[in-house]
């Protein structure tokens, strides 16, 4: 007979699949059945990684950069990160302030890890990225949400944040760019709540600016890092290659820190992974420190791609879409829609309509709730212009087809 399996542990039993990638693969699976999907779940490039990034990843191999690395992360890579920092934000750090992980999702994780203690509370704004609360439970915090909704561009305000600070406030997630929403916060606003932060002892800012490159529009992008050198000091800056460089399955990811949150970082990373790969380490270094060209071109089109899938989501009746400052997202509000019928039955939220329109429709979006927003729904542009002309041309005739 076979062995029982022993129990899993309330961690594990407590965390949920990610559903961005749920949606994604469950696309591929109905498109390998032989089902015309078009997929808007994907949360990367469409486009290959740039052939001198690559070039430089297989060279890393042939000249025998196959062995353990320091685990975080190469001296050559670190500097390049300082570079880049320096460089782009005017921020001053030295490769004793960085670590390098195994793409920006570990980074998180190190990130919460290092600073959360059982109990400790984890300030999360909605919308957010799918992972935040998870990883936030995977580290015995406590996620405290902040619900930011269309009417306030999905942004929280400083007023919002002081309210919401206890004693066991300890880290704050700042995702600008965001992922879902695409909304990019300003220089005043991120002064008015890092005047919030600097009045609350313990509160960290994590920083997730992961696409940082990917800006639309005249709003720089702004880290909580530069409004002071007291705020810098209180930030963890998170970021990586994955999607200005079209690097995802390469998993590089980095932060910037102070030394001693650095130092904490790498010494539980080299338990837990070593060092991220090693010829990707080197791929990531000619990625920051090469041609950046390739980052202004496929921005282009993404904007494209943006603008075309902006006007075509409120071109349908009962769905509205916010103008995303950057990123590849779209979030458009679905709720009016919810109460209609479809040929399969009554639309009560975010997870039926998608459900609905991926059966009835073979359109596969990211319903809201996985986001922390039930109202609306996750699209990508990260993906072909012919694509998302189908897609919303199937979205459109759909949504009008209900009664």
């Amino acid at each position: 007979m076979p062995t029982k399996p022993s129990s899993l542990s309330d961690r594990a039993n407590a965390v949920q699949p990610s559903l961005t990638m749920s949606i994604s693969n469950l696309a591929k699976e109905l498109r390998q059945a032989g089902q015309d999907v078009i997929g808007f779940g994907a949360g990367e490039p469409d486009f290959d990684t740039p052939d001198f990034i690559k070039a430089a990843g297989i060279k890393a191999i042939q000249d025998g950069h196959n062995r353990y690395t320091p685990a975080s992360g190469i001296i050559e890579l670190k500097k390049a990160i300082c570079d880049k920092l320096k460089a782009d934000q005017g921020l001053s750090y030295s490769p004793s302030d960085i670590v390098v992980s195994c793409g920006a999702k570990h980074s998180v994780y190190n990130v919460l890890a290092a600073l959360i203690n059982p109990g400790d509370e984890v300030i999360i704004p909605a919308p957010y990225w799918v992972s935040y609360p998870e990883q936030t439970r995977l580290v015995d915090g406590v996620p405290v949400v902040i619900s930011a909704g269309a009417e306030q561009n999905f942004k929280i305000t400083a007023e919002q944040l002081a309210q919401t600070l206890t004693p066991r406030s300890k880290v704050l997630i700042l995702n600008s760019p965001s992922n879902p929403t695409g909304m990019l916060y300003t220089q005043s606003e991120l002064e008015a709540i890092a005047e919030v932060v600097l009045g609350h002892d313990q509160l960290m800012v994590m920083s997730d600016e992961i696409y940082e490159k990917l800006i639309y529009g005249t709003n720089p992008h702004i880290s909580i890092a530069q409004i002071s050198d007291e705020m810098k000091e209180r930030t963890v800056i998170v970021n990586g290659v994955s999607k200005a460089y079209a690097m995802t399955g390469w998993r590089i990811g980095y932060t910037a820190s102070h030394s001693a949150i650095a130092g904490g970082m790498s010494r539980m990373q080299s338990h837990i992974t070593s060092n991220p790969t090693s010829s990707a380490q080197w791929a990531a270094l000619e990625a920051l420190t090469g041609p950046q060209q390739v980052v202004a071109d496929m921005g282009k089109e993404f904007n494209k791609r943006r603008q075309l899938m902006v006007s075509r989501l409120n071109a349908i009746p009962g769905i509205s879409c916010s103008e995303p400052d950057g990123a590849f997202y779209a979030f458009p509000k679905i709720s009016d829609c919810f109460g209609k019928k479809s040929a399969t039955g009554v639309i009560t939220d975010s997870m039926v309509f998608c459900e609905y329109l991926l059966k009835e429709a073979q359109v596969a979006c990211v319903p809201g709730i996985g986001f922390g927003d039930d109202t609306c729904m996750r699209l990508s542009y990260a993906t072909s212009t012919t694509a998302i002309e189908t897609g919303l041309q199937r979205i459109q005739d759909w949504v009008e087809s209900l009664s």
